[in-house]
């Protein structure tokens, strides 16, 4: 993460509805977004989002009375960091072991086998054009 703070699973569904929504959401886009029903009350987002804000994950705009939020970086760069962070700490470094764990512990079907071997020829295939 960019302070080096983990994010807890209310943090993570927060910073994915601001990737979905895209641009500069409210915390009104963002509650009626990720909770449509009412499960988490506006004040609970807001917190979030300014928790948020304080780990250096969104910047604040203020305009008029509405604070307007926009993530400091991509959702794919967020996957990247907690992937590593998750490998180095609990797969020793080891991203075959982390990948064999998942492919021995999942219950896969046969599509999904075949759209892992899949993604193994199209990584082997990049590496050998390098």
């Amino acid at each position: 993460m960019i302070n080096g703070n983990k994010l807890t699973p209310a943090e993570w569904e927060i910073m994915d509805t601001v990737w979905n929504l895209g641009g500069s959401p409210s915390v009104r886009d963002v509650l009626e977004h990720a909770y449509p029903n009412g499960e988490k009350a506006y004040t609970t987002i807001q917190t979030l989002m300014n928790l948020l804000e304080k780990k250096g994950l969104l910047t604040r705009k203020k305009i008029g009375l509405v604070n307007f939020y926009t993530p400091v970086t991509q959702r794919e760069d967020m996957l990247q960091r907690e992937t590593e962070h998750l490998i180095s700490r609990v797969f020793r470094g080891s991203a075959p072991a982390l990948a064999n764990f998942l492919i021995a512990e999942e219950d896969l079907s046969l599509d999904d086998i075949k759209n892992i071997k899949a993604l193994l020829k199209e990584k082997e295939a990049q590496l050998k054009e390098k």
